[in-house]
């Protein structure tokens, strides 16, 4: 039976069980890799209305996509132990209110654009197309999650597009650095659900392969991060300082994965939450060091 909870009170305390619902402390994960693109865009510090704006993007393309994926996938969270006492199956949280949310949070990120650039403000319909069709890809594809990587390896090139209105070869391996990133520890994280995806037909790197073979298909995919960033770094003719930025995440993913093993899935949240925070902060702080010491 779903579990009940007293729902949520007054404006305020929805709005505070959304954040809660969708996690909004882990923008961190995708918020530093924009801001990199825009210092990459600028070779140094944008001007301050330019960050001002491309966080609101942020924060408004993250809030929605994951806001939308909960409503989305409110039939199978209410069936699984995992995810049951979420917001929305609990009774906290009501599927109109985090409706209008959404569409509070898409316009958002089409105020942003608009404020950014003509080119941005054109594309952030696709943007928007992008980050909620997500939310559907587990129902028919294993490449789910290569789909959820590209919605935060947009990031960079989005803040790179809104700052010099065009894109560069260099962004685009940004973003799929960022894609590939994403999708290793989102296969990580889905090793927690592959009795519960095959009861219900749905699509994911472990379900299919089994948990040993798609651990190794994460690391393979961080492999490739790795490759690309550090091309990345040689094209944007990036120092010492962003290198050893380089080998510190090397190490931070060779730790990840040492967290997680086929028969022991106790660690999958340090793995994915804590780890993949540091990443994102240290990748964000030595690069932007580099650039800014130039």
């Amino acid at each position: 039976m779903k579990p009940q909870q007293a729902p949520a009170s007054g404006l305020s305390g929805r709005v505070r069980v959304t954040l809660e619902m969708i996690k909004f402390e882990h923008s961190v994960f995708a918020l530093p890799f924009a801001l990199t693109g825009a210092l990459l865009a600028r070779r140094g510090l944008p001007a301050w209305r330019e960050l001002f704006w491309i966080v609101v993007a942020m924060v408004g393309a993250r809030s929605a996509a994951m806001t939308f994926n909960r409503i989305a996938d409110l039939k199978f969270d209410a069936l699984n132990p995992r995810t049951k006492t979420r917001a929305l199956p609990a009774g906290q949280l009501g599927v109109g209110f985090a409706v209008g949310f959404t569409a509070v949070s898409c316009a958002l990120l089409v105020l942003a654009a608009w404020e950014l650039n003509p080119l941005a403000f054109k594309l952030s319909p696709v943007a928007i197309a992008i980050l909620l069709g997500y939310s559907f890809t587990k129902r028919f594809t294993v490449l789910s999650h290569l789909i959820l990587g590209l919605c935060l390896g947009m990031s960079p090139a989005a803040a790179w597009i809104a700052l010099r209105g065009d894109l560069s070869r260099s962004m685009l391996l940004l973003g799929a650095a960022v894609m590939l990133w994403v999708a290793g520890f989102d296969i990580i994280y889905a090793c927690q659900d592959v009795e519960f995806d095959h009861s219900l037909g749905l699509h994911s790197v472990p379900r299919r392969y089994g948990i040993r073979a798609a651990l190794w298909v994460s690391a393979l995919l961080h492999v490739g991060t790795l490759a690309l960033l550090v091309a990345v770094a040689r094209m944007e003719n990036l120092g010492w300082i962003a290198g050893a930025g380089l080998a510190a995440v090397a190490l931070l993913l060779a730790y990840e994965h040492s967290l997680v093993k086929p028969r022991d899935l106790s660690r999958v949240n340090a793995a994915f939450f804590t780890v993949n925070g540091f990443i994102s902060i240290l990748f964000f702080l030595t690069w932007a060091a580099d650039l800014l010491s130039h």
